[in-house]
């Protein structure tokens, strides 16, 4: 094409009024998928809720003092957005389960968690919030705060420094990263359904498998199926020596043997 002249779009058939209006359109307006605004939107929706998640104050036991030490000057939980940590439920948005749950406190654990507003998470901290701890074979210790409410994340050690919680509520701004509103529980349609309050009588149980545990108890021989004894170290010591001190099975005397008849 000799130079100075401009190129000269072909000529376009349509066969319709509307079609050439599509054309047009499709050529002078940007169309952005509706998936493409969906992930924008997350994108500053999660930024705003990562650096703004606020915990809520309470303790149970030593992981507490862990928990106090992130929030003092020298590792400044303020970096994350998390420097406040609300004293009621309303206004929080993440439960710190900071230490042993025994089994009296687990109703008014469950009660403060209900009463948070969504978006919220859990954070099991320690070995005692995450499956009992060293105390897990006690009388009243719950064996992990998970067999009643969701964990979000899991922070171990005995307890866990500071370092590591850190490192915790890191991962917790990663989860939040990769939510999105198209599946989040808090924006599907009808009532979310509370946790219910654990019954604490002579032992504590779960309302949620009342069916379950009168099935079980109406049926002695399935019952006996899902027993599970949980042996110590002194139990299995002791079984042991019992074993060794049994005396040797002396072997059978010989059947005398019958003279043949003649």
């Amino acid at each position: 094409m000799p130079e100075g002249k401009s190129q000269v779009s072909p000529i376009q058939i349509v066969n319709s009024e509307e079609e050439w209006l599509d054309e047009q359109i499709k050529h002078s307006v940007l169309v952005t998928p509706w998936d493409k605004v969906v992930d924008l939107v997350d994108k500053i929706y999660n930024w705003g809720r990562r650096n703004s998640v606020w915990p809520m104050g309470f303790g149970l036991a030593c992981c507490a003092i862990e928990f106090i030490c992130t929030q003092a000057s020298r590792f400044d939980m303020s970096r994350f957005g998390m420097e406040l940590v609300r004293a009621s439920p309303r206004q929080a948005d993440l439960m710190i389960v900071s230490g042993t749950v025994t089994k009296k406190m687990v109703p008014a654990i469950v009660r403060l968690y209900n009463q948070m507003a969504e978006p919220k998470y859990v954070l099991a901290m320690g070995a005692c919030a995450t499956a009992g701890g060293p105390f897990k074979e006690g009388y009243n210790v719950v064996s992990g705060v998970d067999k009643f409410l969701p964990v979000d994340v899991y922070v171990p050690g005995c307890p866990p420094t500071p370092q590591a919680l850190l490192y915790g509520l890191m991962q917790l701004q990663k989860k939040i990263d990769g939510q999105s509103v198209r599946d989040v529980r808090w924006y599907k349609k009808g009532e979310a359904d509370g946790i219910p309050e654990p019954v604490l009588g002579p032992d504590i149980f779960d309302p949620r498998r009342a069916t379950e545990i009168a099935e079980l108890s109406g049926n002695p021989e399935k019952l006996q199926a899902r027993a599970l004894k949980i042996q110590t170290k002194l139990e299995l010591k002791a079984e042991k020596l019992a074993e060794e001190k049994k005396p040797a099975p002396q072997p059978a005397a010989p059947k005398p043997t019958e003279p043949p008849k003649p």
